[in-house]
């Protein structure tokens, strides 16, 4: 089996850092159409409550897994600084200790969402029209968590080594089976939104599956061997000081939108689902922004682990500008059609209002959102994950509840609440390009 693995330590900056992120775009973008399948699907076919009960799950999703997937980030940080070093049995150690790290959360995850999430979701002030389809939503969901867990796990090994195709050609086949089990599911069999977290279940077990059988039949040091999934602590510390901050960011983001959440709930259930029509439309803008941002890591991990100081501040220019050109551009395109995007989800009239005042309040200040995920991505692959965490700790997490709970109340509408995210995206740019151009982010830290 051919292996797509590369180094960037050497050959056209420009074209190590396109050739890696237009796969992480297309599969984002696969990944994002079968996202919005999900709520097209429940939106025509069950109404708008259940359109509402699947769209503001998305924070708490990401709540109780964002501190294991930023874990996994740390995993590819180490993973492609010894890739970078050709350092064979460290890339080996590190990546069968980020498996077995990935049971386990799993897992962990998998009991903990089950017990937990309608806990949360009346913490949060869900509707009571829209609390049993959520629950069953979640329920579902996370009861097959592990799967989407260990997708993140074998796709940030791929990276790490510079191989974004293989993790492209397992999306396009998930993205497909999800939309043919939403399809079967929810309008066939007429499961409700059970078969469509069941649908995304699935699909994520089948990419799942993929990677992990890739990585056994690689020919390379990063090749998988069942025997061998056990964790090395002296690893297990490493890829940990690299996750955690990245992991913490994660869920205090979240537990911030949670926040913002629970005030658009308090504006109706139509207003849930005009914002969660919105938040999946938003995820198209993102897509640039995780391409360029992953790229970032692995090139940075990669060349700073080869010494590489001066090609790892050039690579880093290049992308953060292609970042932000093209989240730009995206966000454009939203402000202009929003309408037409958001009639697809719901025809509701007050659904569509609700959901275009969002878009055209934000998306013009996409690249300001770019940004800062940019640099984000940088310093991890710098190994200096530390950073981004107290910026958006601070700015995204500290600034923006205090600005839900100050100005929402005086306001009165729900505009002021879409407000806290290009305010917060701003302050965390500011940040960034003062840490970025003053710091020597390229020094070398102790492994």
């Amino acid at each position: 089996m051919k292996d797509h693995a590369r180094r960037m330590t050497e050959g056209p900056i420009w074209k190590h850092i396109l050739f890696f992120a237009l796969p992480i775009f297309w599969g984002s973008l696969f990944q994002q159409m079968y996202n919005v399948v999900d709520s097209l699907v429940v939106g025509n076919a069950l109404g708008s409550e259940a359109l509402a009960s699947v769209g503001s799950s998305g924070s708490l999703i990401f709540l109780m897994t964002g501190l294991f997937q930023g874990t996994f980030m740390g995993a590819g940080v180490v993973v492609s600084r010894y890739w970078g070093a050709q350092d064979d049995e460290g890339v080996s150690m590190a990546v069968h200790t980020a498996v077995a790290f990935a049971l386990l959360s799993g897992l962990t995850l998998t009991v903990l969402g089950i017990i937990f999430a309608p806990v949360i979701l009346r913490w949060m002030g869900t509707p009571e029209e829209v609390m049993p389809l959520s629950q069953t939503y979640l329920r579902f969901y996370f009861s097959g968590v592990l799967a989407t867990v260990m997708y993140n796990s074998t796709n940030g090994i791929f990276n790490a080594v510079g191989d974004s195709r293989h993790p492209l050609y397992y999306l396009i086949i998930s993205s497909l089976t999800n939309v043919a089990l939403d399809l079967l599911f929810v309008c066939v069999f007429g499961f409700g939104v059970a078969g469509a977290a069941v649908a995304t279940v699935i699909s994520q077990a089948v990419s799942a599956s993929l990677g992990l059988f890739r990585l056994t039949r690689s020919r390379e040091c990063f090749r998988l061997i069942p025997s061998k999934i056990r964790l090395h602590w002296d690893m297990l510390r490493q890829i940990l000081r690299m996750g955690i901050p990245s992991g913490l960011q994660n869920s205090i983001i979240s537990l911030a939108n949670l926040v913002v959440q629970s005030h658009i709930n308090a504006f109706g259930a139509l207003a849930m689902a005009g914002c969660g029509a919105y938040a999946k439309i938003e995820g198209f803008g993102f897509l640039p922004i995780t391409s360029f941002s992953m790229a970032m890591t692995t090139f940075v991990g990669q060349n700073l682990g080869a010494g590489e100081q001066r090609r790892a501040r050039q690579g880093a220019r290049f992308g953060v500008l292609a970042c932000l050109l093209l989240a730009e551009l995206i966000g454009i395109g939203i402000n202009l059609l929003a309408p037409v995007f958001i009639r697809a989800f719901d025809t509701n009239p007050e659904v569509i209002a609700f959901g275009v005042m969002q878009a055209r309040t934000v998306t013009l200040f996409y690249f300001l959102l770019a940004f800062s995920h940019g640099i984000s991505g940088v310093l991890r692959g710098a190994g200096r994950a530390i950073v981004p965490m107290i910026v958006m700790l601070v700015c995204w997490c500290v600034i923006r509840v205090s600005y839900i709970v100050l100005v929402t109340p005086l306001a009165g509408t729900i505009r002021a609440v879409f407000w806290a995210y290009p305010l917060t995206w701003c302050l965390s740019s500011i940040c960034f390009a003062v840490y970025y151009f003053k710091a020597d982010w390229t020094r070398a830290i102790r492994a």
